[in-house]
This record gives C-alpha cells, sequence and structure tokens, in this order.
C-alpha cells in the first residue's frame, strides 16, 4: 500500500475496506500500542514496521482470506501542542467484493483496545 504525507490511500470499495482517523494525545505513544496490538492479532504478519507506519497482512480463521493493515502516524509538525496529532489506520481486504464488517470490526477492536492502556 501507499502513503503520501496527507496519509494513506482513500477506500476504493467500502464494502470491504475501512479508513479511519483519530486525533490522539501522546499519539507517539499510541501509535506503539496501536503497532503492539495489532501484531498481537491473530494470523497477523508483519510486512513492514518504521517509525511512522506499519503494515501487515491479516489471514481469516479458514480460508486465509489477506487483508491488508495499516497505520500511520502523521506529522505533528502543524500543531501547537506536539504530544497531539493523528493516527490512521485502514483495513481493507484483497479479494471479494464484501468482508462483511470484518475490517471495521477490526479497526474497532483495535481503538477499543488502545482505550485500556
Amino acid at each position: 500500500m501507499t502513503f503520501t504525507a496527507q496519509g494513506l490511500a482513500p477506500v476504493t470499495n467500502p464494502l470491504n475496506s475501512v479508513l479511519v482517523e483519530k486525533k490522539l494525545i501522546n499519539f507517539d505513544q499510541k501509535f506503539i500500542q496501536l503497532v503492539s496490538l495489532a501484531e498481537g492479532l491473530p494470523r497477523t504478519e508483519v510486512l513492514e514496521s518504521g517509525k511512522n507506519y506499519w503494515r501487515g497482512v491479516c489471514r481469516s480463521a479458514i480460508f486465509r482470506f489477506p487483508d491488508d493493515l495499516e497505520i500511520l502516524k502523521l506529522d505533528a509538525r502543524s500543531y501547537v501542542d506536539r504530544s497531539k496529532g493523528i493516527i490512521q489506520i485502514r483495513s481493507a481486504a484483497r479479494l471479494g467484493q464484501s468482508d462483511l464488517g470484518v475490517n471495521l470490526r477490526r479497526v474497532e477492536y483495535l481503538f477499543n483496545q488502545l482505550e485500556k492502556f
């Protein structure tokens, strides 16, 4: 997948993918926590891990269908308070026209677990 200074690639099919962006306090720490949560998801393989960007592939339990999962920490230089920033998570099915809500649930799970830290 690709990203620019504006963020992750847009969703092309809302029936099988989701892109969620949240403005968070202590977003450097939150990014690290989200990456840790993502790496702990079942059947997830890390493809790329960097200071501001993480990418992996999550596979379904039975048929092992691949879904791309990306986490991006956007640059905070434009904010007065540098502890605040935006984190985007994109989860998208590689195959099929519908994911039956799996990708949305995955992203919601990650953000819900983040609140427990």
